[in-house]
């Protein structure tokens, strides 16, 4: 029940509308390839992305500081971290095919 409430909680902030110009405007200035040279250097973009896409969800720096103890704490949370994390190394992954 937890989890799906956490679950929940992601999508809705995921859902939030973001002026499409704005997101443009990030986009092209911090993300202008996904292509990477080494799978070491994918992971950290992947890590990146994940990082962005909090910032992006949270713009308000104190809530997002505040809440940090909270989920640091958490196995489950930080589980949850480490799947939205390897959802976006399978995205970059495959725009580097795969480094072959």
């Amino acid at each position: 029940m937890k989890k799906n409430m956490l679950v929940l909680a992601a999508t809705m902030l995921l859902a939030a509308p973001l002026s499409a110009e704005t997101t443009m405007e990030k986009a092209q200035s911090w993300l202008p390839t996904l292509q990477t040279s080494t799978p070491q250097e994918g992971f950290e973009l992947a890590v990146k992305l994940s990082r962005v896409g909090v910032k992006t969800t949270q713009p308000d720096k104190e809530v997002l500081f505040r809440e940090r103890d909270k989920y640091a704490q958490s196995g489950e949370a930080l589980i949850h971290v480490s799947e939205v994390i390897a959802v976006h190394f399978q995205t970059v992954a495959a725009a580097n095919d795969y480094w072959k």
